[in-house]
């Protein structure tokens, strides 16, 4: 007996405390006989026993649930809900609560098997039913923008696949637009080395970029299985275990085909153009041909009138001091001499200004400040252009550096000065002015230039000026518009040149009876001007060699070398001579003890002037070397100047001057 009411006590303590609500209704009109609190939080605490369920819950039996209680009972077959909506109000007019349940109506049989009562038990759910209630609205309506969407999309899977992890991958997501735009239908559950086993490996590099970085990519590619070309986008899914990539895209076949279609047509137009732009050239081609030749004529009238001049002279002079000599007239014979050297220093100049014109001849540039090489000369041209001419120097404050010929710049500036001169006949001003010059690229285009810093040279003058149609032509050789006998035409075509070579322009800016100004524009150097030693002034005593001093002389004129040789040897130096290249680096790879390397820089025998100096300072580092030249080989400059210790004199030169050069840089040796 004792052991009974343990269990009693134990059941009811369990009745009492369920989470569950539960309760117990007897008879046929379902009369409450027990509830536990859980039923009664859940029907808002009402007193409900000894009453039935239709006088203490007419909410219930208005919603059929006592209908429900009634068939139970009939029947004695249990009744189970899910989710069944229970609509209550708590207070008389007061709001209608909406409440989910999960229960059963249990039919209980006395000892006869008849149905006595019925044991109500259940969950209050409603809090899970809203949330799949909500989930499921929401898929719905994902499901609704997924299928209405107008571009194909689709969610990827990556599995491991027969070429190793995340090989292949499989559509678990596509939409109605997915068939429309890529042309495959039933795609969900195909895998893609199944669908597209020839282009899986393009797709898999692409989307397995997206997976592995995380970084979204907008491409455009032609499905080649379907012919279809798509411009497509995709972006890892993240939030999840799963390795899924969503791709959405469009076919773009129309458009494809229509830049496709365009691309023809512009590359037909393209050949149209290009034709008839051959067409134009070739036109084009044959006038500069004709404007060329006429050039050319000219050029050459002009050197065969200026050097048939110089030729007569010399050859006329030699002519009569052999005639003189055979007569032992000795004593006339300076007369003649000096008229034959002085034809050949005009031709040595003619030469030089042909070669500054195109841009060939021999510079040595160094960094070089303008102001102080304009202000040097001052004096000089003042006396030149005569006391009717009043020369003003305008010279920029902190002008900058630039790298160029100084003496090259300094004939230059003459030949601008005394052009000047001739422009104003009956005297002017005459203006020398420094600028520096920011380029940019519209102002470089005009003068032919690269966009950057420039530093301007200009001289101007008060005079005559200039037609549009001279200034068109004041830049071609041998073109003068002064009489005949009064100038070469040389002058500015040489300036022209020099400018050029120095990586410059040369323009002209001129006004019938207003002036002309002509300006150099030199590149800037970022650099401090370089102060050049002194050159000792040729004579007619050139400085003797103070023994022991050996010299190699190398060139293939047989002539020149002989020249060169004797003068040296007269002059007391110990000289070798060679005629190639190969010849020198015998002597240069002896013991014998060389002071100076004399060469031509065009040498027969596979190698030239610039390459024997090379190979001999591997063996000799600080020997000196003075190239001799008839025009700037480019084989004698290393980007533009030479090297340290390499010097450079042009052919024709005063064998005085040569001597005195030979004299200075063997000095160097010993300084």
């Amino acid at each position: 007996m004792h052991t009974e009411s343990n269990v009693t006590l134990i059941l009811t303590q369990m009745f009492e405390q369920a989470p569950t609500f539960m309760a117990l209704l007897t008879g046929p009109d379902h009369r409450y006989e027990l509830t536990n609190p859980s039923y009664l939080r859940l029907i808002g605490g009402r007193e409900v026993i000894g009453k039935t369920v239709a006088e203490s819950l007419p909410d219930a039996a208005a919603q059929g649930f006592v209908r429900i209680l009634d068939e139970v009972y009939r029947s004695g077959t249990p009744y189970t809900a899910t989710s069944a909506l229970f609509a209550m109000q708590v207070e008389p007019g007061g709001p209608v609560t909406n409440r989910y349940l999960d229960f059963v109506y249990q039919p209980l049989r006395d000892k006869a098997g008849a149905v006595n009562a019925i044991f109500v038990e259940g969950v209050d759910v409603t809090d899970r039913t809203l949330a799949e209630r909500k989930r499921r609205d929401s898929e719905e309506l994902y499901k609704g923008l997924f299928d209405a969407i107008d571009e194909g999309f689709c969610i990827i899977e990556f599995l491991d696949g027969p070429h190793g992890p995340d090989s292949d991958y499989i559509h678990i997501e596509a939409n109605a637009a997915y068939a429309r735009h890529a042309g495959i239908p039933n795609v969900v559950g195909q895998k893609l080395r199944e669908m597209v086993p020839d282009e899986a490996d393009a797709w898999i590099a692409r989307y397995g970029g997206v997976l592995h970085t995380g970084i979204p990519i907008r491409f455009q590619q032609e499905l080649v299985a379907t012919g279809r070309y798509l411009d497509l986008a995709a972006v890892k899914l993240e939030g999840t275990d799963r390795k899924l990539v969503a791709v959405i895209f469009q076919d773009i076949t129309a458009r494809r085909q229509a830049e496709l279609g365009l691309e023809k047509l512009n590359a037909t137009l393209e050949q149209q153009v290009s034709e008839r732009t051959a067409e134009l050239m070739a036109v084009e081609e044959t006038l500069r041909q004709a404007q060329k030749m006429e050039a050319v004529g000219q050029l050459t009238g002009g050197l065969a009138h200026d050097f048939n001049n110089i030729l007569a002279g010399i050859s006329g002079s030699l002519e009569v001091m052999s005639t003189r000599l055979a007569q032992g007239r000795v004593g006339e014979l300076d007369r003649y001499l000096n008229g034959a050297m002085s034809a050949s220093r005009r031709a040595a100049s003619l030469t030089q200004r042909l070669l500054a014109f195109s841009r060939r001849q021999t510079l040595d540039p160094k960094p070089t400040n303008i102001n102080a090489l304009v202000n040097s000369m001052l004096d000089f041209i003042t006396r030149t252009v005569g006391p009717s001419i009043e020369v003003e120097m305008a010279g920029a404050a902190g002008l900058w550096t630039t790298f160029v010929d100084a003496g090259q710049l300094e004939n230059a500036l003459l030949n601008l000065c005394i052009n000047a001169r001739d422009a104003m006949p009956h005297g002017g001003k005459l203006t020398v002015e420094t600028s520096n010059r920011w380029m940019d690229e519209r102002a470089a285009r005009q003068r032919g230039l690269e966009p950057g810093q420039y530093i301007s040279l200009c001289v101007s003058d008060s005079g005559t000026g200039m037609s549009p149609e001279t200034v068109a032509r004041a830049f071609d050789p041998f073109f003068t518009t002064k009489p005949i006998g009064q100038g070469t035409g040389l002058g500015l075509s040489m300036v022209y040149g020099f400018a050029g070579q120095s990586g410059g322009a040369a323009r002209i800016y001129s006004e019938i009876d207003k002036g002309t100004m002509i300006c150099i524009y030199l590149p800037r150097h970022a650099g401090e001007a370089f102060d050049d030693e002194p050159m000792t002034s040729p004579s007619i005593h050139p400085p003797r060699a103070e023994g022991g001093d050996t010299v190699l002389v190398v060139d293939d004129e047989a002539l020149i070398r002989m020249l060169a040789v004797e003068e040296l040897q007269d002059l007391g130096y110990d000289v070798l001579e060679a005629a190639d290249g190969p010849s020198a680096l015998k002597i240069l790879n002896s013991s014998r003890e060389i002071s100076l390397l004399i060469t031509d820089v065009g040498l027969p025998g596979g190698m030239n002037g610039r390459q024997v100096a090379d190979a001999a300072r591997v063996g000799r580092p600080e020997l000196e070397v003075l190239f001799i030249t008839g025009y700037a080989e480019n084989a004698v400059l290393n980007h533009g100047h030479l090297d340290q210790g390499m010097h450079v004199m042009t052919k024709p030169f005063q064998m005085d001057a040569f001597a005195t050069r030979v004299k200075s840089l063997i000095a160097k040796t010993k300084g």
